[in-house]
């Protein structure tokens, strides 16, 4: 009669042997949850600082390309290795009523690549002249690598200083070594929108 007594009591609880396993399952089981959380926060930081930095060199590309497509064809563009000089429209706003401004495009001394404009003056102003105004498209750049295609097919050129706009303008800007962006050369041609703007 005593062995089903001694059962009933062994199946009731649990012994200490089989609470240690199961308590060290669990921990097992919570360091590899944590492991992956951790993996997984630092993927999604990772991935989304790769889309901030691809959104703002987009961001740069699209303007740099709306400014070269609209160069004013009746000025001069001077054109540098490093940095250029144009005749441009910007983007429609109430303070500039034509929206065209002498812009210089280049990288300062902070290593920011950085586009310069004044509003450009088609006839004599009476008062102080416009404020010029400045925007910095990128920071941390080690330089600015600029050419110019002839529009006789004669080639890329580092230097710009023929009446005419050249046929194509290409942009390269180059990062420190060890950056992670990268930005492939931006070709654009002078004039494109020029009829649409």
């Amino acid at each position: 009669m005593s062995t089903p007594v001694t059962l009933a009591r062994r199946d009731a609880g649990f012994t200490l042997l089989e609470i240690l396993v199961a308590l060290v399952v669990f921990g097992f089981l919570i360091i590899g949850l944590s492991r992956g959380v951790d993996f997984g926060l630092r993927a999604w930081d990772r991935q989304s600082r790769g889309i901030a930095a691809r959104g703002e060199l987009d961001a740069v590309d699209r303007a740099l390309r709306s400014l070269i497509a609209r160069l004013d064809p009746d000025t001069d563009v001077a054109g540098r290795a490093h940095g250029v000089g144009f005749t441009s429209q910007l983007p429609q706003t109430a303070s500039l009523a034509t929206g065209e401004a002498d812009m210089a495009l280049g990288v300062d001394g902070a290593h920011r690549l950085v586009l310069r404009w004044t509003p450009a003056l088609h006839a004599v102003r009476f008062g102080p002249p416009p404020a010029p105004g400045e925007a910095e498209l990128l920071r941390g750049i080690e330089r600015l690598d600029l050419a110019y295609w002839s529009r006789d097919g004669g080639g890329w050129h580092d230097t710009w200083s023929e009446h005419d706009p050249p046929a194509m303008v290409r942009v390269r800007v180059i990062f420190p070594a060890g950056d992670p962006r990268h930005w492939p050369d931006l070709v654009a041609a002078p004039m494109r929108d020029r009829a649409s703007g």
